[in-house]
Parts: structure tokens; C-alpha cells; sequence
């Protein structure tokens, strides 16, 4: 089973500090981690610490992965390109640091990405044509079409509606579990990090809060703190914590 664990890892940009001390427990695959904070909290900058496009202090260690390359991106801004239509890109995507000549079980594994997103309907697409919401699904199925053992998503659902943010989120959470990979999400609907996730990373301004279960480190006082609202975590009938938010501080 894959892990990563983070130790007092920090980034730089130039002679600017971003981030500094981010330590994380040994994250299993399996799980869906929430990485939560506000903006300019330094989220995009941490992921891209783990994948190695940023250098700086401390250590990003993961271990038990069966390939060379074991995470894949979603960036908050995909870039794709609108000359392609989606089964194109997600092709394309597919390839990357494989052979270059396609085979069966590529074509496949495109397929199966769509379909298991709910965008088979889409693949002859082009890019350009499509919604926000629909440009972001995409880049989703461009990231999980390459069979990663630790997905690392920006802020997925931001141009979502709720209906897709639910779909997406349980899908996230059932592959994660039927692939053991670990999924890391950086979220700003706390509501949606209780429900869907196993454990928290919190940052703030660059700097370690918390990383624990999630309904244990989503606190009153971390809301305050954090983001500045009184709020407080409630069971509902079901037994799902709920998040109530009172008001801004």
C-alpha cells in the first residue's frame, strides 16, 4: 500500500517564504485527506512541493508505490487544450511518460475514465465548447486516466454544481477505497471535507494548524482561528457531522 508522509517541509519562492513546517502522520492509501484553508493559505504551493516542482526544506516521503510514477495532478487551472476534444485530452493525458504508441488497454482506460465521471457523452467534444464545470470534470478524468497511486486534486469542485460535486466527491471516496489510493483534496466546503474525508491537513498563512481524522481537527476553535467565523460541528440524526457557520469574526 502506498504512503506519504510530509516533515517539516517547506517552499520558496525566490527569497520569499510560502511555506514552513508542514508535517503530516504516514497517510495510507485508501483514504481521502482534506487539505483545507484559506485562500493564499498555500495549498497549490504544497502540492506542488510534493510533486517535486518546487524545491525546499524538510522531506516528502512516500513509499510502497508500484511505479515510477505514482501521483497525478489536478491543477486548479488545467490548461487543456481547446484544439482537442475530450477523448483527445484525456488521451493525451493517458500517454504521458508511456510509449508512444497507444494500445488497446489505453483506449480502454479513456473510456472507462469518462464513464466512470459521467462524460462518456462528451468525448467528441471539443474543448473549447465546453462549461467550466464540464472543463473541470475533464481535467479530473485526465488525472485519474493515468491509474495514479496518490491523486492530488486543486479545488475540483469549484466550478461544479452541487449535483457534480456530490457525484464527484463519492466517486473520489469509493475509488479510493476500491484502488487503495490515496486521494488528497484541497477543499473550501468544509461541510463537504466532513462528509467525505478520512483525515484533515489544515494550513494557514504558509504554516502547519493540524492533520488528524477530520471530525477531530475541525474544531470551533480552528474555525475561528483559521477562518475567522464562529461555527460549530454537529451530529445530525444520521450520525453525519454538520457544519453550522453563525457568523463572520
Amino acid at each position: 500500500m502506498v504512503t506519504l508522509k510530509l516533515h517539516e517541509v517547506g517552499a520558496s519562492y525566490g527569497r520569499r517564504q510560502i511555506l514552513s513546517g508542514i508535517t503530516t502522520p504516514t497517510l495510507e492509501g485508501g483514504q481521502v485527506v482534506a487539505l483545507l484553508g484559506p485562500n493564499a493559505a498555500g495549498k497549490s504551493t504544497l502540492f506542488r512541493r510534493i510533486l517535486g516542482l518546487l524545491k525546499g526544506p524538510g522531506e516528502v516521503t512516500i513509499e510502497g508505490a508500484c511505479s515510477s510514477r505514482p501521483v497525478a495532478y489536478m491543477p486548479q487551472e488545467t490548461g487543456v487544450n481547446a484544439v482537442l476534444t475530450v477523448y483527445e485530452s484525456v488521451l493525451l493525458a493517458r500517454m504521458q511518460g508511456r510509449s508512444l504508441k497507444v494500445q488497446q488497454d489505453d483506449l480502454d482506460a479513456v473510456e472507462h475514465a469518462l464513464r466512470e465521471l459521467g462524460i462518456l457523452a462528451l468525448g467528441e467534444r471539443d474543448i473549447g465548447d465546453l462549461s467550466g464545470g464540464q472543463r473541470q470534470m475533464v481535467g479530473a478524468a485526465q488525472a485519474l486516466v493515468q491509474d495514479p497511486e496518490i491523486l492530488l486534486l486543486d479545488e475540483p469542485t469549484s466550478a461544479l454544481d452541487l449535483h457534480r460535486q456530490i457525484d464527484l466527491l463519492s466517486i473520489l471516496q469509493r475509488l479510493a477505497k476500491e484502488r487503495q489510493m490515496l486521494v488528497i483534496v484541497a477543499i473550501h466546503d468544509i461541510g463537504h471535507a466532513l462528509r467525505f474525508t478520512d483525515q484533515a491537513l489544515i494550513i494557514a498563512n504558509g504554516r502547519f494548524i493540524a492533520c488528524g481524522p477530520t471530525p477531530q481537527v475541525v474544531t470551533a476553535g480552528m474555525l475561528r482561528d483559521v477562518y475567522q467565523v464562529i461555527a460549530r460541528v454537529e451530529t445530525c440524526s444520521r450520525g453525519q457531522p454538520q457544519l453550522i457557520v453563525e457568523a463572520a469574526v
